[in-house]
């Protein structure tokens, strides 16, 4: 039977749209001729999805009873007794009532799909599996059903169903989404901005994944192994030297040009596993390679440019970054540059050779390798000892034997001491020691004696097959000491790299980690210093961690130090280092970096997740306190008015407006603190428009009731309009006006003037107090929950307010965004 084709609409979160355009998508089938059912679809009260549903053959769901209350869940066996053609499912992810046939709904529709029916379906992006961390890391909610990956990736058709985080908000305000009751708390919490566009992201990307999984099989299905430029991938080589830095910042430089490319960093080992780059020098890399968005990949070969160009075709990579060989023109020239090799196999991808100052330039010098590059001076210098003294003493015993030595005898000794040689100190010793020994034999050995010249023609052979057999069995052999030497100390740096490794993966804290570093080089003390960057003029060392004996408190007070950046060093004491034990303390550092700065990190993801859930419970209370509040205070003032119409006594009228003052003003606290919440939580919708200042100033004066009436305004004649919400701004400039009225002396009445600046109106409120001697009254200001919260909303309109200058004792300064002037037509 051919299994049924599976089709997902995706969507970043709640009320997108995606029950909506399924049953879009189920209606035009069925316009068609297609026989469709609906096996499962949940409005969630929304009136235009449940009549989309109308129409439609909908399969009774099934009534199940679980801890004594009811559920409805899809009938599975009375969808697959129709067989239809098409099945609409809704909310792929969700989890069936115990006691059903299966726990997960999208088991459901794997037994529909396996009985050949097509199967249209729904999905939010945060009940992936995969993403349930970073979720729950975002929004703070953890999902509790969540589906496998590979399911929605098994899908045939996968649909984004997007809409931009403030239209999503927009419908959640109006109703279209959550009840009543539940918006509030929806809009302040999950609902966010910020959350809805993280979540919106997270889809974008996963879907681009699963596009490009979908485009490499097809490549490889179809066997095209040209790279398709559908997206550019940047691919810089590293080799772990010091130009790697530039390379990777070149690279990204190129990548940040091109929007939606990708950067991956690369670096090929040989298969042998000896010879490797700098692993201090790799770490770092990695690290400035992740931190610029990009990827970090490792691959094993012994052709460096067929490795390269094997993984640039694997990863569809656009164009390859090459730094210029660090190598002189004779070493180019025997072995060959890998730019040029790889730029000659590359066929379409571009390959890019960037210069560097590390890079051999054209004066470089024509220079042979060092000849103890291979073994080390002191292994090379011992041998070449061993040689001066080997080849000299070897040829006065045999001539002290005289004519028992023969040139065969001779030769074979000779070569026998070439063996110990290489063995000793490697390739050039030993050609040398088996050119010594080819002299020496002919001056002694063959006739005539005492002379370099060789009368018979078997000794000539004689001494070219030695030289030759000495040459390749010295090459040999001092091939396999190098390669043992190398594996032995590879096995040992392997070794101390893993027990850091291990004791860094069970959570050791840094003083236990310092111990193992101390352990591995026989150190007496270590330390973990940190520089103190707050001043720089003189520089302060900080231990982080220590151990051992009399540890030090400076790098310079260290006998070995490895930095591990610009404010951070490992410095130890005791023995010195040979450059290799030095090379992987450099990596030991930097691991040892790597855990200092995880740890912070992870103490300031403590600190910011207790931060957060404070402001979570204070913005909690502050919504708990305003709803209970409003209630009784509302009852409150009904009771004073009823009463005040009762009264007839001047004076207790009198105390009754007082106590009515009284409490409208705590409901406008109350009301204040409501606003600032939902600003702070990011629920406060603003409708910014042109406004005409002279008609807010009418709002405002009315708003004040009769103490509007003291409020003195001096506005120019042509003030432009300003950029604002009018409602947002009515309050602000009411509750400024209140406190300009409150501080203003008994002869005095508040002032509002308004000025143009060149884009800008500035309004001042002060307390009429100008003209008054500063010495004669007190300094006063806005302050509190009245200036907190005005600065903020006049903050989120695009404004500014700030206290005034002028010398009053109460004054603010409002500035906001000026209207372009009105074009008037004839």
């Amino acid at each position: 039977m051919v299994r049924g084709r599976l089709r997902i609409y995706l969507g970043a979160a709640p009320g997108v749209g995606k029950t909506y355009a399924m049953l879009q998508e189920g209606q035009r089938m069925a316009a068609v001729g297609a026989e469709v059912v609906v096996g499962f679809v949940e409005p969630h009260g929304r009136r235009p999805t449940a009549a989309l549903a109308e129409g439609l053959e909908t399969v009774p769901r099934r009534t199940m009873e679980y801890r004594g209350a009811a559920f409805t869940e899809m009938d599975l066996d009375r969808v697959l007794a129709r067989r239809p053609q098409v099945a609409l499912v809704d909310e792929l992810a969700h989890t069936n009532v115990p006691g059903s046939r299966h726990a997960k709904r999208w088991q459901d529709v794997e037994e529909l799909l396996d009985a050949g029916i097509d199967v249209v379906t729904t999905l939010n992006v945060q009940h992936l599996e995969s993403l349930g961390d970073v979720v729950r890391q975002i929004t703070g909610v953890p999902q509790r059903e969540t589906l496998p990956d590979e399911v929605a990736r098994r899908a045939d058709q996968i649909e984004l169903v997007d809409l931009p985080p403030e239209l999503l908000r927009r419908r959640m305000l109006h109703g279209e989404i959550y009840p009543s009751d539940r918006i509030e708390a929806a809009l302040t919490h999950y609902f966010r901005v910020g959350n809805l566009t993280a979540l919106r992201e997270l889809a974008l990307l996963w879907l681009a994944d699963r596009v490009e999984e979908g485009l490499q099989r097809y490549r490889a299905e179809h066997g095209i192994t040209t790279p398709w430029e559908t997206r550019e991938r940047i691919m810089v080589a590293l080799t772990g030297g010091p130009e790697g830095d530039t390379l990777i910042r070149r690279a990204a430089r190129i990548s940040a040009r091109v929007p939606g490319s990708e950067l991956l960093a690369l670096h090929v080992v040989p298969s042998d596993g000896l010879t490797h780059g700098d692993p201090a020098g790799l770490a770092a890399q990695r690290a400035l390679v992740e931190s610029l968005g990009g990827s970090y990949h490792q691959s094993t070969g012994d052709d460096i440019p067929e490795a390269l160009l094997q993984f640039a075709e694997a990863e569809n990579v656009t164009q390859i970054v090459l730094g210029a060989s660090r190598r002189g023109r004779l070493s180019t020239f025997l072995q060959g540059s890998v730019g040029h090799r790889t730029i000659r196999r590359s066929g379409p991808i571009d390959v890019l050779v960037i210069t560097h100052e590390h890079a051999a330039g054209e004066s470089s010098a024509l220079r042979l390798p060092h000849p103890s590059r291979a073994t080390g001076p002191r292994r090379f210098w011992t041998a070449m000892l061993l040689a001066a003294i080997t080849l000299p003493g070897l040829t006065a015993v045999l001539v002290l034997l005289g004519e028992h030595v023969d040139l065969a005898i001779a030769l074979v000794l000779y070569l026998l001491a070439v063996v110990v040689i290489a063995l000793v100190g490697g390739l050039v010793p030993a050609l040398l020691a088996a050119f010594a020994a080819g002299l020496l034999a002919d001056y002694y050995f063959t006739l005539p004696v005492h002379s370099l010249r060789v009368e018979r023609l078997s000794d000539v052979l004689g001494l070219v097959v030695y030289v030759v057999t000495a040459a390749l069995v010295g090459t040999a052999a001092g091939t396999a000491a190098r390669r043992t030497y190398q594996a032995v100390r590879a096995s040992a740096e392997a070794r101390a790299l893993s027990r850091l490794a291990s004791a860094m993966m069970h959570g050791q804290n840094l003083p236990t980690l310092l111990e193992q570093v101390r352990e591995d080089f026989g150190l007496d003390a270590v330390s973990l210093l940190e520089r103190d960057t707050a001043r720089p003029a003189e520089p302060r060392w900080c231990v982080v961690a220590s151990t051992g004996t009399d540890p030090p408190e400076r790098p310079y007070d260290a006998d070995v130090e490895s930095p591990v950046g610009d404010d951070l060093t490992l410095a130890g004491r005791g023995r010195p280092l040979s450059s290799d034990d030095q090379r992987v303390l450099g990596v030991c550092a930097a691991q040892l970096g790597m855990a200092y700065s995880q740890g912070r990190l992870v103490a300031h993801d403590v600190e910011s997740r207790l931060r957060a859930e404070a402001e979570h419970t204070r913005a909690s209370l502050l919504l708990t306190a305003s709803r209970d509040l409003r209630g009784p205070l509302h009852v409150a003032d009904e009771a004073l008015i009823s009463l005040h119409n009762r009264l007839v006594d001047p004076e207790q009228n009198r105390l009754l407006d007082t106590a009515r003052s009284s409490v409208r003003q705590v409901v406008q606290l109350v009301s204040d603190l409501d606003a600032l919440s939902r600003l702070h939580a990011g629920a406060l919708d603003l409708y910014l428009r042109p406004l005409d200042l002279d008609e807010v100033l009418t709002a405002v004066l009315d708003a004040l009731g009769p103490g509007g009436r003291t409020v003195r305004c001096s506005l120019p004649e042509q003030l432009p309009d300003v950029i604002a919400d009018a409602a947002v701004l009515t309050r602000v400039l009411t509750a400024l006006a209140a406190e300009a009225q409150r501080h203003s002396p008994p002869d005095r009445t508040a002032l509002l003037t308004a000025e143009t600046r060149p884009g800008i109106v500035e309004i001042r409120l002060t307390d009429g107090a100008e003209g008054v001697t500063a010495g004669t009254r007190p300094g006063r200001t806005v302050h509190g929950l009245t200036l907190r919260m005005s600065r903020d909303l006049v903050e989120t309109m695009g404004g500014m307010l700030e206290p005034g200058v002028s010398g009053a004792g109460f004054e603010v300064k409002l500035t906001l965004p000026a209207a372009a002037p009105r074009t008037t037509t004839a």
